[in-house]
This record gives C-alpha cells, structure tokens and sequence, in this order.
C-alpha cells in the first residue's frame, strides 16, 4: 500500500479590523452623559430657570427708567458665570467621581480623544444655553418696557453680544481646565470660587497698595482682561493682555492637567 503524503495548506483567518469610535459618536454620547443624571439634567435646566428668575426680577425690582436690554443681560450675566463652568467641571470629574473612567477608556483607549470630545460637548453647551438666555431677556425686556410704559431700549450691539458669548465661554472653559488639572468635583468646584472670587480681590488690593504692581496687574489678571469682555470689548493693548493671562491661567494650566490625565491610573 502506498502511503500518499497529503500537504495541508496554511489556513489564514481574516480578522475584523478594530476601527475607532467616531468622533461624532464619541461626542454625541458625552453630550448624552451631560443629561442622563438627574442633577446633570437639572444643572443644565437651570440655565434656562435662574435666566427667567433674574428677568422676572428686574421686570420687579428695577427703576423704570433703567429697564433696558442691557440691564437684563448683567442680571443673567452672573448665574451663567457660576452655572457654565459647574457643568464643564462635572463633565470631566464624574469620570473619576462615578468611577465610569474604567469603562470609558476601556472603549476608546486614547484619553485624548475623550477629553476632547467633553471639551467640544460641553462648550456646545454654552454655546447654545447663552442665546437661550439672550432670548429670555428680550422676552423680559419686551415685558418689562410694557408694564412700566417706558421706551424700549435695545442697548447690546450684535457685536457686544458676541463678546458676552465669548467671556462666557472662557469661563466655562476655565471650570473644564481645573476639572482635568484636579479630577475631583469638590476640589474643582472650590478651586473655581477661589479663582473667580477671591482672587481678583487679592490682584485688586495689591494693584491698589503696590505700585510696580498696577500696571502688571491687566498682563496676570484673567478675571480683569474678561470682565472687559462684558463692557463693550477690549482694545488692541487689552485684546494682548487677554491673551497673555489666558495663557498663564487656561493654557499652561489645561496643559499640565491634559498630561497628568494620560498618565494618571484610573480606579
């Protein structure tokens, strides 16, 4: 009998290649996880609630004679400098708060590209809640011109508008830039009312009693060179001034925070 060798050929296995969650995808399901909790939902509804509160109250309270557009802009103007950034600040720690960080970069390895798309989610959502507020105001102002019988006063420019957007959303990207360099909501969140509240009063009080520090103050002041944002807009030597203590303050700080979080264990 004759032994017949039989030659066996390699079988080669086709492998599905692993493709990336797309970035559209990836930014939709952090703008998701901003609404899924009860308190997220109701920190973002609350954008639109402390709006008709604060036009409802100057409607009220106010003189007849100073109810403008203007005076229903700086009236929203404050809960949405403290309400924006709480939500940018949420939308990164509650990785590491709810302990879903394991979970979330199991399926997209690249921190980068999460930290990313909750920066694009979240400023989209200042973006959007700000010209809600406006509306708000105009609705109030229309109201509060009619109770009072008094002239109707559109005193906040396309432009103006536009900077008020703009300083907004710095603020809120500040909240993001301590919520990635801190990675705890208590410690971002009172870091945040450290830097917007105390801080300028100790720049202030040492601008007033020193002076080789008076006209370095615009140059290190963030607060100071944003809150020009909300008077009109800044001029060429404060639109530089802006930029640099932006860098001192966002940039520098985001990016110690953004290398910190691609090496940091998550638990």
């Amino acid at each position: 009998m004759t032994a017949v060798a039989v030659q066996q050929q390699p079988v080669h296995v086709s492998r599905a290649e692993a493709r990336p969650v797309p970035w559209s995808r990836l930014t939709a399901v952090e703008l998701r996880k901003m609404f899924d909790t009860r308190s997220g939902f109701w920190l973002l509804a609350s954008i639109a609630i402390t709006s008709v509160l604060a036009s409802g109250a100057v409607v009220l309270f106010a003189p007849d004679d100073q109810i403008s557009y203007r005076v229903f802009a700086t009236a929203f103007g404050f809960p949405m400098a403290v309400i924006l950034p709480m939500i940018a600040i949420l939308s990164v720690t509650s990785e590491w708060s709810q302990r879903s960080g394991l979970t979330t970069f199991t399926l997209v390895p690249r921190r980068g590209r999460v930290i990313a798309a909750k920066a694009v989610a979240a400023t989209a959502v200042g973006v959007v809640s700000i010209p809600l507020a406006f509306a708000i105001g105009a609705v109030g102002n229309l109201a509060g011109s009619a109770l009072a019988g008094t002239e109707l006063i559109w005193d906040v420019s396309l432009v103006q508008a536009l900077y008020i957007v703009l300083a907004n959303v710095l603020g809120l990207l500040v909240g993001f830039m301590l919520g990635v360099l801190i990675r705890s909501s208590a410690g971002a969140i009172v870091a945040y009312f450290v830097y917007s509240l105390l801080l300028p009063n100790l720049f202030g009080l040492l601008a007033a009693t020193q002076e080789w520090f008076r006209d370095l103050q615009p140059w290190v002041d963030f607060n100071l060179s944003q809150g020009r944002l909300f008077d009109g807009g800044p001029n060429g030597d404060q639109w530089a001034q802006l930029a640099t203590s932006g860098s001192i303050w966002l940039v520098l700080p985001l990016a110690v925070g953004l290398a910190l979080t691609m090496r940091s264990e998550v638990k």
